[in-house]
């Protein structure tokens, strides 16, 4: 399984918490993320606020931090190489990094509105 990296910008928490404040985006990501690694995929998170030196000591982050500063956060890395920088992926993005398949989704027939099809 491939190993996915985030490199989060600085935030109080993996949920966007900021002050009385919560981003959505933030909170679906991060259901996302739980939904991935219960699925077995290697996902990793890294803040820029508590863990400065893991953004130093890998070259793709500290070169886009140096091209294009913050804004270029969050950046996602798939076993070492980007794969998305400026925004989060949604939960088909992790699971096509990660190779998890997709949940196959049950179509029903359709029933009759009465019985004996003679509907009005």
């Amino acid at each position: 399984m491939k190993q996915i990296q985030v490199f989060d910008p600085a935030m109080s928490s993996s949920m966007g918490v900021s002050g009385g404040d919560v981003d959505p985006k933030l909170v679906n990501f991060s259901a996302d993320v739980d939904w991935a690694q219960k699925k077995g995929a290697l996902i990793e998170r890294f803040n820029l606020a508590q863990q400065p030196t893991a953004f130093a000591e890998n070259a793709v982050v500290k070169d886009l931090l140096k091209l294009s500063g913050e804004q270029a956060l969050p950046v996602i890395l798939v076993d070492g190489e980007l794969a998305l920088a400026g925004s989060y992926p949604v939960r088909s993005d992790l699971a096509r990094w990660a190779g998890i398949s997709k949940p196959v989704v049950e179509i029903k027939a359709e029933s009759h509105c009465c019985s004996g099809g003679n509907c009005g």
